[in-house]
């Protein structure tokens, strides 16, 4: 079980500790671009390359605005290489190093992507058994595809770490506080991003907003009334969060799933978390005191480790 040394307990360490100080590199991989069917496409890549046998895939999901380039995704992929599986990221659209082709992206509850993706390597692999971990908004997306899919999914396992299970909760949470320091942070490349789109769309008659409007939005859930409620058809961000919050899913889900959540997260409160009413027969929950958001650092600072490495790859291998 975790249990960090009383130095690391402190949520923001937790939190932030990977960032600064976690030296893992992706020395070897193979980048895929994979083309949707609306003719945009999506950047996924391979830890050192794509298999050419059977073994076991696992698809890693980001979180918002994360990329290859996260330390917990690099981490997991080592981690999980060394085990003997292959692992690739599905990179959400535009968070790869190209733009994407249309003039909206990706937003926490949007499984189209995903699922045409998953269901290209069952194709392509089909004696490869299937897995999936989703971290952050990845964890939200990953746990509501899995409820969407219901008996129909063709992954054998999947594990979501500090998913947002109700965005409302964790969109007023993360405007209050020290917690705002994250909003800032993360809403950052959501502007950039839009921005650049300004340069190759007509946005402002898509959303009905000037640049100077986009460069001043404050909030995640400004961003999010600002362009993913009209770009992705929601009445505003409340109905985004209403119909994409992953909690009100869980009941559907048949795939084995396990659910990895800090009680310090600074990102969001407790009551993002489900019942055991609303919770399938098909999932664990894993609700831990400390952990921060996607950390869970254990060890020390000069020999830090990294729960979560172990924690997925034995949920993965043999389902507890």
């Amino acid at each position: 079980m975790f249990k960090p040394p009383f130095y690391l307990k402190n949520s923001h360490i937790q939190t932030l500790f990977a960032t600064f100080f976690r030296k893992d590199r992706l020395e070897k991989f193979e980048v895929e671009e994979f083309t949707l069917s609306d003719g945009d496409f999506i950047e996924t890549v391979w830890k050192e390359s794509k298999p050419i046998d059977n073994r076991p895939i696992v698809v890693l999901f980001h979180g918002l605005a994360g990329s290859v380039c996260s330390p917990y995704i690099i981490g997991q992929m080592n981690a999980l290489k060394e085990q003997g599986y292959a692992v690739v990221l599905m990179h959400f659209r535009g968070c790869g190093s190209k733009e994407n082709l249309k003039p909206y992206a990706y937003h926490s509850g949007k499984t189209d992507d995903a699922r045409e993706f998953i269901e290209h390597l069952v194709k392509s692999y089909p004696k490869s058994p299937l897995h999936a971990v989703g971290f952050s908004i990845g964890g939200n997306m990953l746990l509501k595809l899995l409820g969407e899919w219901g008996e129909e999914s063709p992954l054998c396992s999947a594990v979501s770490v500090s998913a947002p299970m109700r965005l409302d909760i964790c969109s007023n949470t993360i405007e209050k506080g020290f917690a705002r320091v994250y909003q800032n942070y993360l809403l950052k490349p959501l502007k950039d991003t839009l921005l650049k789109k300004y340069k190759k769309f007509n946005m402002q008659e898509l959303l009905g907003i000037s640049e100077d409007e986009v460069t001043s939005l404050k909030t995640i859930r400004a961003f999010d009334d600002a362009y993913v409620a009209p770009m992705f058809g929601f009445k505003s961000s409340s109905d985004y969060y209403e119909k994409c919050s992953s909690r009100q899913f869980l009941k559907d889900i048949r795939t084995p799933t396990l659910i990895v959540h800090a009680l310090d997260d600074p990102f969001m409160s407790s009551d993002i978390l489900p019942t055991k009413e609303e919770l399938s027969n098909s999932i664990r929950v894993e609700v831990l005191a400390h952990g921060g958001h996607v950390g869970f650092v254990m060890g020390s600072f000069r020999e830090p480790k990294y729960w979560l490495d172990s924690r997925i790859l034995k949920f993965i291998k043999d389902g507890v």
